[in-house]
């Protein structure tokens, strides 16, 4: 017999389904997504992964309250079927829905769902002649924890040391941090609402 809790687990479990799966439906990609299933599953991992690309296989399984093996399985066949694709980050695999990144975009992706990595973006954006120093108290981390991200980006090519830290293509990073800044979190959406004053115009 199922508890009261359990009910209420799977409830939410189903609602959160429904929720993403109708984004998956209603996107230009749901017409590679087995129509035979009989769950929302698929539908649900496409329409999550367009408002959270760049999310590991762990994310993915427990934002959506699926079993490790079931999140196995649809990954596996959504990647078959070309809805998405997947690419290796350090230890993670991170996925996105296929043919809409570049290859910057995806290495980009990887390193801002990545806390102290994100910090160090957002605050560079903001305050282009931060110093390695003050980023570590900005941010609250160790100078060597700053320095191995710094070396990490910049040999991604996110990131130049040449003089200071600059941020390589800001406008695309900035693009990321302000589209899917409700999945990044409150430091990013906080960065989006002041996005208009961080672009530059420069008609020459």
């Amino acid at each position: 017999m199922t508890g009261e809790s359990g009910e209420t687990v799977d409830t939410e479990k189903r609602a959160t389904l429904r929720r993403f799966a109708a984004l998956g439906a209603a996107g230009p990609l749901s017409r590679l997504v087995d129509s035979g299933s009989s769950s929302n599953a698929r539908d649900a991992i496409v329409g999550y992964l367009s408002t959270t690309p760049g999310a590991h296989f762990s994310k993915v399984r427990d934002d959506l309250s699926l079993g490790t093996g079931e999140t196995q399985h649809h990954l596996r066949r959504l990647v078959e079927s070309k809805a998405i694709e997947s690419f290796r980050d350090g230890e993670y695999r991170r996925y996105v829905q296929a043919r809409r990144f570049s290859d910057f975009e995806k290495t980009a992706l990887g390193y801002l769902r990545r806390e102290t990595a994100r910090g160090m973006f957002i605050t560079l954006l903001r305050e282009p002649e931060t110093s390695a120093s003050d980023l570590a108290q900005t941010l609250g981390v160790s100078r060597p924890t700053v320095s191995k991200y710094a070396k990490e980006l910049e040999e991604a090519a996110l990131l130049s040391r040449n003089n200071g830290y600059t941020v390589e293509r800001p406008e695309t990073v900035l693009t990321l941090l302000v589209r899917y800044a409700d999945s990044f979190g409150p430091d990013a959406i906080a960065l989006a609402a002041d996005a208009d004053s961080l672009v530059r115009y420069d008609p020459q």
